[in-house]
């Protein structure tokens, strides 16, 4: 007798499917066990397509019960084989390993924002600002570089407590809380909405001149938070 839940059938019945199901799970449990752990962190962009086009495969006979699941499984065991080969390949072999995965690109190098390099990731600085603020960085004078890895995460490294100022290490009054930073000038330009709430263009004039800026088109970015402090990148 026929198996209808491997061969499959127009009307596969409610256990046929359950059988399906149950078959999956333990084939993406042993493919998962096969390849190796990885935390949600470190999956990079091959990683990430391997899991779509898998879980393409073999979740079509899953929803439709006349497609044999031969087929979809013997065909995720190629992919699998293959997304195998090339990690361990990638493994041995550097240059390989170049060509398959992403080499970290800087984004801020000695506290300054490398305007080519957010153009190359095709990264906004709004983005790269939130980003940021959720690994805890909003203050980017204590930036001393910041790197976008390949899985797309940014990664942070501050400043050293001898580069840093602070009102600890140099004998400086308490300052205020440095809240929540606006933008003033982005890409040579001032964004005028956040302008009204800080002072006039005046007021912004002479504070880049006290920057050691002539014109407002020298400076890439420009911020300051509630306490104060300004932070600028050049162009």
């Amino acid at each position: 007798m026929e198996l209808e839940f491997w061969s499959g059938a127009k009307d596969l019945p409610v256990w046929g499917f359950l059988i399906r199901a149950f078959i999956v799970y333990l084939y993406i449990f042993i493919v998962i066990k096969v390849l190796g752990q990885r935390s949600i962190g470190t999956i990079n962009p091959l990683d990430f397509l391997f899991g779509i086009i898998i879980g393409d495969v073999i979740g079509n006979p899953l929803s439709s019960g006349d497609i044999p699941l031969a087929g979809p499984l013997a065909a995720a065991t190629l992919i699998t084989i293959l997304h195998l080969g090339l990690s361990y390949i990638a493994l041995k072999t550097p240059r390989f390993r170049r060509i398959i995965e992403d080499e970290p690109l800087i984004l801020i190098k000695n506290g300054q924002i490398l305007k080519k390099q957010l153009r190359r990731t095709k990264l906004t600085v709004e983005s790269l600002l939130m980003d940021l603020r959720l690994r805890g960085t909003s203050d980017l004078n204590q930036i001393d570089y910041a790197v976008l890895e390949s899985n797309g995460q940014i990664s942070v490294i501050r400043k050293s407590n001898e580069d840093m100022v602070t009102p600890r290490n140099s004998n400086l009054p308490p300052q205020p809380p440095k809240g929540y930073p606006s933008v003033l000038i982005l890409d040579g330009k001032v964004v005028h909405k956040n302008l009204e709430k800080v002072g006039t263009l005046s007021w912004l004039k002479e504070k880049i001149a006290e920057l050691g800026f002539k014109e407002i088109d020298e400076i890439f970015l420009l911020t300051i938070d509630e306490g104060g402090q300004f932070y600028y990148s050049k162009m």
